[in-house]
């Protein structure tokens, strides 16, 4: 059965064509495309399909944002998707829309072994509660449970909850997104702008002013990326403090989400972030900003945590899903 998998982003949208049997997914095709660039998911989907040898009854879309009732209002870009009216002006049988982060629950289950870096082992409960949390563009949240088959996945909007600091740091940090933002959720702080918010908060807070060659390479290329190299080749000791506050808060809300869900099954992290910066979050400051719980911290070092190394993820989710549905 072919079906075709949609990873809908604010930045850019993924689009894939898998032979599905069970878990076993099998990629024929695969286009990327920049979101901001059209006016609508469907003009995207009509395009991808129109270059395609392959023809598919089902579609399935994970969607950064809310969805609810086969509807979603994508957060970072100006589109309404309505997974009826997909199905009915493409020539569909079914569609079906998703929370990206559920989607990429979904994945866990077509990965393997190499799919994963392994933060820590823990002891896990195979029947507990699972949970991801993926730092991207945005923070994506969801968590997974066991219906005495199998992990469910389940969609969350966590990452809009608000942030919480604890040091006098954080506090200033607070403070300071206060001026820019009515409401200060996680996504603030951990996430791509996440990471370029405390790196100015930083350097009005240590009064220091950014390196020319660093104004410069910002301006040709993703901010957060290049906060994140400067830290890894060292030659910004403000952008080493943002990348080392930024892991210690994903550990935090990480934890704290395991903690709500109790995730004994495991913890997974996806999105971009982690994997391209693993040297960082293989520290320890993660892991002891995750289980810093107080009276749970016993608790969250029983939690296996992992880093999801494959980009594909959240494409194989929904062509999981839609394989199951179909069944």
């Amino acid at each position: 059965m072919k079906i075709l998998a949609g990873d809908i982003g604010g930045t850019k949208t993924s689009l894939a064509i898998f032979e599905v049997n069970g878990t076993k997914l099998d990629l024929l095709s695969l286009e990327k495309y920049p979101s901001q660039q059209y006016a609508s998911l469907d003009e995207i989907v009509r395009q991808f399909i129109e270059t395609q040898n392959y023809q598919c009854e089902y579609a399935s879309f994970g969607i950064a944002g809310p969805v609810r009732n086969g509807r979603a209002e994508t957060t970072n870009l100006p589109w309404f998707i309505d997974a009826q009216q997909l199905s009915n002006d493409l020539s569909f049988r079914q569609v079906w829309l998703m929370n990206d982060l559920e989607a990429n629950a979904w994945g866990i289950s077509a990965l393997e072994e190499k799919d994963f870096c392994v933060l820590s082992e823990g002891k896990p409960d195979p029947n507990g509660n699972a949970s991801i949390v993926s730092a991207g563009t945005g923070l994506g949240q969801a968590g997974l449970y066991w219906n005495g088959a199998q992990h469910r996945p389940f969609a969350s909007e966590g990452g809009h909850s608000d942030f919480a600091p604890h040091t006098d740091l954080e506090i200033a940090l607070l403070q300071y997104l206060k001026q820019r933002y009515s409401h200060v959720s996680w996504e603030r702080v951990v996430s791509g702008m996440g990471l370029l918010n405390i790196y100015e908060f930083l350097m009005e807070y240590r009064r220091s002013e950014s390196p020319a060659w660093l104004v410069e390479a910002m301006k040709e290329g993703d901010k957060a990326a290049v906060i994140s190299k400067a830290a890894k080749d060292k030659t910004c000791p403000v952008c080493s403090e943002t990348l080392e506050l930024f892991v210690h808060l994903y550990g935090v809300e990480a934890g704290n989400q395991a903690l709500k869900i109790m995730s004994t099954a495991g913890v997974y992290l996806g999105g971009g972030i982690a994997p391209k910066n693993l040297e960082f979050f293989r520290k320890g400051t993660f892991l002891q900003s995750f289980r810093a719980k107080g009276r749970m911290e016993s608790l969250m070092q029983d939690i296996p945590v992992k880093v999801i190394l494959n980009e594909l993820t959240a494409l194989y989710g929904p062509a999981v899903f839609a394989g199951i549905e179909v069944k």
